[in-house]
């Protein structure tokens, strides 16, 4: 059978779930995808996310914003910009609020997978099973599992979450439409040996990811990889806006911008008549970054109706943000955003510390899997909850990832608590 050269929209849209073999009733109440977007706020996977750092790890400033809070306004714009190109792409038995919805339950999952400490806590894991590695004899990986370890991707942790952890003894896990997990995957292939390129989910996923793509027409673009859903863009748009606009406001709370950098950094975007009033800093701080994200929606969506066609034959490539008239200005943004934020002394340390306490606990967990009879390992596997212990018929790549699973689900509060507990800082 020839491979199609185009994917459809009815296809694409198509609301089937994973774990079901039928498609979902549309004459219900509540739609398919409204009731994804309902599944994923009731998780206990997306609860987590309220301790889970999204710039500033354990901060005591309340206004600043978590993974939850994160998620929760890259939902909000993810739904804008699903209703806005919907208007133009509606689908048989599909609304444009349909594809609203797809694309913030989609959001609401993006950051799903993320461990603890933000983007350095994966590379602590990676960290933490490269120096474990060292120190054991050969390990029977396959290359591509190698380069799941090697490469740990909270990309692939998400979807691993959605389609298996949430609820373990059921097929799909969360059962949530094809289309919102195939609009979630924001990176459709498998890890590449001796390759850092982000993938979207690990070997012992593959078949599950085949199932999500096949259902919704993703077209094969060689081993273990498949184009994007044409909605990933979206997502992956409604993200970059949020934390280059948000990541300037929270900066600002927090003392590391003045209130004229956020006025030239964000007025070229957003172009108001700014008040110089004494007092009113904070509320024209979020007039500016409420109306540049509102200019970016919209242009992010007439980008997307400009490249649909080359969206539906898997060949357009970049973002939809490299595309944007102040693509200058948000490159601007994004160095001010790097230098005076992300490199802050106060965000390093954190996440230095994240190296720390991520690293420990994956070689104190790793060693106690592989070498239960140690008798700190006997010690140390009764911390570990009953569902992440080995089982009998288990290799050490299954065993592998069920420590990544115990880790990366951790709140940053919890990580820091266990690893106290195991230093000896303290005993409670």
């Amino acid at each position: 059978m020839a491979t199609p050269k185009l994917m459809q929209w009815p296809q694409l849209l198509y609301p089937q779930r994973l774990g079901r073999t039928r498609a979902e009733d549309l004459s219900v109440a509540r739609t398919p995808f409204q009731r994804d977007f309902d599944r994923l706020i009731f998780s206990a996977a997306f609860r987590r996310l309220k301790d889970k750092t999204q710039v500033f790890s354990l901060s005591q400033n309340d206004y600043v914003r978590t993974r939850l809070i994160h998620s929760l306004e890259v939902a909000s714009v993810g739904r804008s910009l699903g209703r806005v190109v919907g208007e133009k792409i509606v689908a048989e038995h599909i609304t444009a609020a349909d594809i609203g919805d797809i694309v913030a339950a989609a959001c609401i999952a993006h950051d799903i997978g993320n461990p603890p400490f933000g983007h350095s806590g994966e590379n602590a894991i990676r960290s933490g099973f490269q120096n474990w590695q060292k120190l054991q004899p050969a390990l029977d990986l396959s290359a591509v599992q190698q380069a799941d370890l090697d490469n740990f991707e909270g990309n692939a942790q998400g979807f691993r979450i959605l389609a298996r952890l949430e609820i373990p003894h059921r097929s799909g896990s969360l059962q949530l439409t094809c289309p919102t997990i195939a609009a979630f995957a924001k990176y459709p292939r498998q890890s590449q040996p001796g390759s850092n390129a982000k993938y979207g989910f690990f070997q012992a996923d593959q078949e599950l990811f085949a199932t999500v793509a096949e259902t919704v027409g993703l077209l094969p673009m060689g081993d273990g990889a498949w184009c994007r859903h044409p909605l990933t863009f979206l997502v992956e748009a409604a993200d970059d806006i949020c934390y280059l606009i948000i990541d300037i406001e929270d900066g600002y709370q927090m003392g590391y911008l003045s209130f004229g950098e956020v006025v030239e950094l964000l007025n070229e975007i957003a172009c108001l008549d700014i008040s110089l009033e004494p007092g009113a800093e904070a509320e024209q701080v979020t007039h500016l970054r409420a109306k540049s994200i509102d200019i970016l929606v919209k242009e992010a969506a007439d980008n997307f109706l400009a490249h649909e066609a080359e969206m539906l034959r898997g060949e357009f490539e970049g973002d939809l943000l490299s595309l944007s008239s102040y693509r200058r200005a948000l490159a601007t943004i994004n160095e001010k955003a790097r230098r005076s934020i992300f490199q802050h002394p106060h965000v390093v340390g954190v996440q230095i510390a994240g190296y720390e306490v991520l690293g420990k606990l994956f070689v104190e967990f790793a060693t106690a899997l592989h070498q239960p009879e140690n008798s700190k390992s006997q010690l140390v596997l009764q911390m570990l909850p009953i569902a992440y212990r080995p089982q009998a018929d288990e290799d050490s790549y299954q065993q592998l990832l069920r420590v990544t699973d115990f880790i990366s689900g951790m709140t940053d509060s919890y990580a820091t608590r266990l690893f106290q507990q195991f230093s000896g800082i303290s005993l409670l």
